[in-house]
């Protein structure tokens, strides 16, 4: 594995051949590499004419393994063409996949409940997150689909929520845990997604019902203006391995992480309050600038990139990992798929 740097600084690595770490001689595929804190693990045919979906029905148990050892894996090299193939793959290692509700970024829907990733403008990254980390349920699986790489750039680097957790400074960390992440919201037309696009629905009732369940507190300012707070955790512990996981939205939803074009427009045309998306600590102070910086500085080191290749599928335990987008040109084609729901 051959290590360059990103002009952030941040590692990047290219992928290398290396020895199989499988079980049996007579493996169908190569489980590479062999460190433990190495990602992601690289799942490759030993020979030609393995057919993903047959050999992940066999071998489920040491793929469910080696998420949760990793947090990541790379199916590379199988012949993988189509999303209605990649959601059958889905089902079969994880089950059926999920609806998208309560959305904080635009997809299209694909084929089932496969859909687009992200629909946010190529010269823009998009910062690590874990999926739905702001709801009171989540997936506790992520799959992505390349169905066409990008021409430059285009990466979905990833990073481990456990060691993002380990390098947090105690006073912040410690602050996040005893207060939690409060999410305020306002969707309305023209900026951010409207609450339609979000909840799925224009029916109100179905909206406010939907919050109720998760709680959320909601409010109605106008005649299509929803305004929403919620109170989450910003440390959750996976429900499999026990483990401690820096799990929330707190960096990504907040001002300060949009590019600084975006947030002179928001801050020109908004007041603080109406705000498409921002965080606060749980009690509804602000958080610091000094630990945002500190957080992202955090993620930063911790980011992982790797380049996509046509076919490539890319399994993450939601939980364990984050994961983002690098800026890209030319087309770009990756499909999405969740699974598991799960609620602490």
């Amino acid at each position: 594995m051959k290590q360059d740097f990103n002009k952030s600084g941040a590692p990047q690595f290219t992928l290398r051949p290396r020895r199989a770490i499988s079980s049996a001689a007579t493996d169908l595929v190569i489980f590479e590499p062999a460190g433990a804190r190495y990602f992601p693990t690289v799942v490759r045919p030993a020979t030609s004419g393995v057919d993903l979906i047959s050999w992940s029905q066999a071998d489920r148990e040491r793929i469910q393994a080696a998420i949760l050892r990793h947090g990541a894996i790379l199916f590379r090299g199988f012949d993988v063409r189509s999303a209605s193939y990649f959601e059958r793959f889905i089902a079969v290692i994880s089950g059926q996949p999920l609806p998208y509700i309560e959305r904080s970024s635009p997809r299209k829907l694909v084929s089932g409940h496969v859909y687009s990733s992200t629909e946010y403008p190529a010269e823009h990254a998009i910062f690590l997150h874990s999926e739905n980390s702001y709801q009171k349920s989540w997936p506790l699986k992520i799959f992505f689909y390349c169905e066409l790489p990008a021409e430059q750039g285009g990466e979905t680097p990833i990073a481990d929520t456990r060691r993002i957790l380990e390098r947090i400074r105690p006073s912040v960390r410690d602050k996040f845990a005893e207060k939690g992440v409060l999410y305020v919201r306002t969707f309305e037309g023209g900026l951010g997604l409207s609450w339609q696009t979000v909840f799925q629905t224009a029916d109100r009732r179905l909206v406010e019902q939907y919050c109720l369940d998760a709680g959320i507190e909601y409010s109605w300012d106008g005649p299509d203006r929803l305004k929403t707070k919620q109170l989450r955790r910003a440390i959750q512990t996976h429900p499999v391995t026990g483990e401690s996981v820096w799990f929330n939205h707190a960096v990504f939803f907040h001002l300060s992480t949009l590019d600084p074009i975006a947030q002179q427009v928001l801050r020109a045309s908004l007041p603080e309050e109406n705000l498409p998306n921002n965080t606060y600590y749980g009690d509804g102070s602000p958080i610091e600038q000094e630990a945002l910086d500190h957080l992202r500085t955090v993620y930063s080191e911790e980011t992982v990139y790797f380049p996509w290749r046509r076919g490539d599928i890319l399994m993450l335990d939601n939980m364990l990992t984050a994961h983002g987008r690098s800026p890209y040109c030319g087309a770009r084609k990756i499909l999405v798929g969740m699974t598991e729901p799960y609620s602490a």
